[in-house]
């Protein structure tokens, strides 16, 4: 049977990894929020999206958490009329990211809460820990 401190830092190591990497695809998509296509009328940035998925670990007879998969979002592109833009096709109509800011903040709130969550597991066990040590010291 696994140690429940030890399998409780696992959970949680899991838990920042994947929430670290879901961090840095909403990041992605915020900073290419108004990228456009290179050339006349190509596609511009297509908004990225993050799956998990359940991972049973045997030693520490818990489920932890990982990114099944970095996605691409179908959604359609925004089209704005800008015939000056060099990205405009012979209509002048730009395509724009499907990527929507407000959507990205909520996604980052999100992601930022449960990163904290899971770092505050992390020192909570720690600190379970250093009590147990303690305790085996002085007795």
């Amino acid at each position: 049977m696994a140690d429940p401190l030890s399998a409780s830092m696992t959970i949680a190591a899991s838990g920042l990894h994947a929430q670290s990497q879901r961090m840095r695809v909403v990041s992605e998509n915020i900073a290419n929020a108004d990228s456009t296509g290179k050339t006349a009328g190509s596609d511009p940035y297509r908004r990225k999206t993050v799956t998990f998925e359940n991972e049973f670990n045997r030693v520490e007879n818990a489920d932890l958490v990982r990114v099944k998969d970095v996605g691409k979002d179908d959604s359609p592109f925004r089209v704005e009329y800008e015939p000056g833009n060099p990205a405009a096709d012979v209509d002048g109509y730009v395509k724009k990211p499907n990527v929507n800011i407000l959507i990205e903040m909520a996604d980052m709130r999100e992601t930022s809460r449960s990163y904290e969550a899971n770092l505050k597991m992390v020192t909570q066990t720690r600190s379970m820990l250093m009590r147990t040590i303690d305790l085996l010291r002085n007795s």
